[in-house]
């Protein structure tokens, strides 16, 4: 069955009242003066002390140090790895050049998403990056998959971070990556901070241009904390990374995508290449060519809500007529946008840009329109 509006109310990524884990930083994150909160089994940094605005233009207009090791990392070994991979994947996984990084899906039955990830291609071998609140889903799924062609081998002692921002190639070069300024977006290359190898990713979750450093638990600290010297870097948690994605239009797995949704109800289809649409031999491939060849029945949609109050999730969008056509997924305060900014889904023929709704936020109906995504500019080195 699949869910309206693409908003399911299990397997969210937030925070969680359960027991956590702690972060290999966090002593760190600690002595830096962060706010710790649960998030996805893990103790996590909110923010430090410069703020969540702070650290969103700070990011912006320089470098902002995000600890992301809280995904899930693994590598997949075997001569038949990308082939196997491909029957839950819709994603041209074959066709990595070695150095090579790729946006996808874990794909269901019925076409939804299991979760979204990165897959690179490391030469001998392919690496997966997945969402915390997912891996314990996805490995056993992605093994399950494997069935003895290729293996799955979970990087648990490795951490990861993000480096986000214009100066994160002028901060890493200086630091021994000297590659990081010539390589393309969506590229990998195994560097070194000083003599410590890392795992490094011209990608990120913010919008701006960046790096992912995949790093072992034992060095990490040692990493960050030659990052954080340099002047342009301030550290950054959840609460950035969060505003920055939502203005990038950046999905959040458990918001914006879930087990109900499709690819081409999210407006990912761009990740999906023809031939893999014309031979169709990935999971749930029924459901998401039908939604190619005759249009989804709803889609993702950026919102302005035109008034001061932020649209949250869960908030109805109907039409000027007062009917309800969607829900809205991620919303808040835009503090490079300077205003409120939302996207949800709603039914696909009141999706055009443009199109005046109502929005229901806190018992009172406000108007917003519907507008492109992203809110504001890529600033991907391409």
């Amino acid at each position: 069955m699949i869910c309206p509006f693409g908003v399911h109310p299990g397997n969210r990524e937030k925070m969680s009242k359960d027991p956590v884990n702690l972060l290999p930083l966090n002593v760190m994150h600690e002595a830096h003066g962060s706010k710790m909160v649960p998030f996805a089994g893990y103790s996590m940094p909110l923010q430090y002390s410069l703020g969540i605005l702070g650290e969103h233009l700070h990011t912006r207009c320089k470098a902002g140090l995000f600890d992301v090791s809280h995904m899930g990392q693994a590598w997949i070994h075997g001569d038949r790895a990308a082939a196997v991979l491909e029957t839950i994947v819709p994603g041209d996984i074959q066709g990595l050049r070695e150095g090579q990084s790729r946006y996808s899906f874990l794909m269901n039955a019925f076409g939804g998403i299991t979760d979204d990830l990165i897959v690179t291609n490391w030469g001998d071998k392919l690496g997966i990056v997945v969402n915390a609140s997912r891996k314990d889903i996805d490995f056993p799924a992605i093994a399950d998959a494997l069935a003895g062609e290729a293996t799955l081998e979970v990087l648990e002692e490795h951490s990861l971070l993000a480096l986000q921002g214009p100066y994160a190639s002028r901060v890493l070069e200086p630091l021994g990556c000297s590659e990081a300024d010539r390589m393309p977006f969506m590229s990998s290359a195994i560097s070194a901070v000083g003599n410590i190898p890392v795992g490094l990713s011209r990608c990120g979750y913010t919008g701006e241009d960046g790096y992912e450093l995949s790093i072992p638990n034992r060095s990490v600290a040692t990493v960050a904390e030659s990052i954080i010297a340099s002047d342009a870097v301030k550290l950054a948690g959840l609460g950035a990374r969060d505003t920055l994605r939502l203005e990038a239009g950046l999905c959040l797995y458990g918001k914006d995508l879930d087990e109900y949704t499709s690819p081409i109800e999210a407006g990912l289809g761009w990740t999906i290449p023809k031939h893999r649409r014309e031979l169709g031999d990935f999971l749930g491939s029924e459901r998401v060519l039908k939604d190619i060849l005759l249009g989804p029945p709803i889609k993702r949609v950026g919102i302005f809500p035109l008034g001061r109050s932020p649209a949250r999730e869960g908030a109805e969008i109907c039409t000027e007529g007062g009917d309800v056509v969607g829900k809205v997924t991620s919303g808040g305060y835009g503090p490079s946008v300077g205003q409120s900014i939302a996207m949800g889904y709603v039914e696909s023929e009141h999706s055009d840009e443009g199109t005046g709704i109502l929005l229901s936020i806190r018992g009172k109906m406000v108007e917003g329109k519907v507008t492109k995504i992203p809110f504001y500019p890529h600033h991907y080195y391409l």
